[in-house]
């Protein structure tokens, strides 16, 4: 017996407490003072506020998301080369942007077009905030299968926790029950 087309998920700790408050501070800034992303998020029914169409140079905006964007592409390198891809190049990072996910918000599944790697890094995570869950790549092609244990796999979410995973890999934001704000940054490496 031998595994086949294994889906492989990158998971990394990143406890740096400096690192996590300022880039909570950015995002709370940020959720503050960007009226485009606001008004998208109000008009895209996101449970909070994301930057994710409105800001498109937040490692240069922003010093402290550019020391994570340089951590981030070292983490990208380091799972491109367990996934063996066959690169010209290491990754470039895509497309950042940060979330502000209110307690009792969730996010639909989908996949991220256009790119190769895709992640989340948590910076605030309080008990009970929306779970990332990864859907079994094989669902939609399993016509008459029976049920297996892991169609899904939930994680559940922590301040420092680093996921990346292959874009085409469809996950979703479950619906938390937090007391607080789930604090994100997400990201697509080429």
């Amino acid at each position: 017996m031998r595994s086949l087309f294994v889906t492989k998920l990158y998971e990394a700790e990143i406890g740096d407490p400096t690192l996590l408050n300022e880039i909570a501070h950015s995002i709370r800034s940020l959720a503050r003072d960007d009226e485009a992303g606001r008004s998208w998020s109000k008009a895209h029914h996101y449970p909070g506020y994301t930057s994710y169409a409105s800001l498109n140079d937040l490692p240069l905006r922003d010093p402290t998301v550019g020391r994570l964007a340089k951590l981030l592409t070292r983490h990208a390198a380091d799972f491109a080369a367990e996934c063996a891809f066959e690169l010209a190049r290491k990754p470039k990072l895509d497309s950042l942007w940060v979330n502000l996910l209110k307690s009792s918000g969730q996010h639909s599944g989908h996949i991220h077009p256009h790119s190769i790697i895709s992640g989340t890094f948590y910076v605030e995570a309080p008990n009970g905030a929306g779970a990332i869950r990864f859907e079994d790549p094989r669902l939609p092609l399993m016509m008459a299968a029976p049920q297996r244990p892991e169609t899904f796999v939930t994680i559940q979410t922590r301040p420092g926790l680093l996921l990346m995973w292959e874009s085409w890999l469809r996950h979703e934001v479950l619906r938390g029950t937090a007391g607080g704000d789930r604090l994100s940054v997400s990201f697509n490496f080429v």
